[in-house]
């Protein structure tokens, strides 16, 4: 029976992923990678819609992808790749982009809060057609099933209209994706600022849990996470937003109810859950930690693993592009695809 295909990425945007994108994309990742035809990608392409040092943009986009195989994400399993090795991503975004509105492409609510903060006199073309390359990326593979955080869900849902749009005007091309949402459950908060969403871009560096950090500085941090006054471990996210925090990631890493969890530490204390806690999450990262460390060792072979994954990648894209170049008309260089 042939395994449904399925897409996802994230961008090369610090040395280190944290707890969020473990728990929200890696974990889920890793078992799903088991079910579905994977193609992961490290979306670089992406990254460079707002400036970036280019040597520090190489080495995060390094630490992207072994922090992908420190997690469990096989490439002998899964596709694992860089986007802007396979250059039909590019091009497959240049001709969506022809049978994309301006008004749907300016309805894109990313488009508006990044330009907003970088200003719109900075923000670049590419940044306003961030949505229609990650249709590209999507599309290109022929992918069904597409994981993501509910930010992006209006961008799967541009990739869906854009592909019906183009099947009906040139033929049936695409894959009509469906998008897989994590649940709110699972979204995780600023260890400091419980009301506010874990972010790699935080103001504070306090009240974020990275991969990559020295066991003993992620102890210290769930030790000082924010809690309240009334010392009850409980799950109460409207009025104990910290505790409901630190319950939905113990909760996400052992695989237990939060109501067992709850009751483990009845009368117990903050002090006592927050170990607990420190020793889960010590233990989670300590190997991935360990292991991302050893591939980075060896930038070389690293590449190499790298460059065969984008190879495997290419012959699924370029057999969707060839498809692509036929239905609008274009010619195809000779010896592609």
């Amino acid at each position: 029976m042939t395994k449904a295909r399925l897409f996802s990425g994230m961008q090369p945007s610090a040395d280190s992923l944290q707890i969020g994108n473990y728990i929200g994309a890696l974990m889920q990742w890793r078992t799903m990678q088991d079910t579905y035809d994977a193609f992961f990608t490290v979306v670089d392409l992406h990254a460079i819609t707002v400036p970036q040092d280019p040597k520090e943009l190489r080495e995060k986009t390094r630490r992207t992808a072994a922090q992908y195989i420190a997690a469990g994400i096989e490439p002998a399993k899964s596709t694992l790749y860089v986007q802007s090795q396979v250059p039909a991503h590019a091009e497959l975004a240049w001709i969506l982009s022809t049978v994309t509105g301006f008004g749907e492409a300016s309805r894109m609510t990313q488009f508006k809060d990044k330009s907003q903060r970088y200003g719109a006199d900075k923000a670049s073309v590419a940044l306003f057609t961030y949505p229609v390359l990650m249709a590209a990326d999507i599309l290109l593979y022929q992918a069904k099933v597409v994981p993501v955080g509910d930010d992006q869900k209006q961008h799967v849902e541009l990739t869906r209209n854009l592909a019906e749009r183009f099947n009906a005007r040139f033929g049936q091309t695409f894959t009509i994706p469906d998008p897989v949402i994590q649940k709110d459950t699972a979204r995780i908060y600023d260890l400091q600022e419980p009301t506010s969403k874990m972010s790699k871009s935080a103001e504070s560096q306090a009240g974020v849990l990275y991969l990559l950090d020295d066991i003993n500085v992620t102890a210290k941090k769930i030790m000082r996470a924010v809690t309240d006054s009334d010392g009850i471990v409980r799950y109460d996210r409207e009025n104990k937003p910290g505790v409901s925090n630190l319950l939905t990631i113990y909760a996400a890493l052992t695989g237990r109810q939060i109501g067992a969890i709850e009751d483990e530490y009845a009368g117990r204390g903050y002090g006592d859950f927050k170990k607990g806690l420190r020793d889960v999450i010590v233990a989670e990262f300590e190997p991935v930690r360990a292991r991302a460390l050893e591939l980075l060792e060896d930038p070389a072979e690293l590449d190499r693993l790298l460059g065969a994954n984008a190879a495997r990648a290419s012959e699924v894209a370029e057999k969707t592009l060839a498809q692509v170049y036929e239905r609008v008309g274009l010619l195809r260089a000779p010896g592609r695809g």
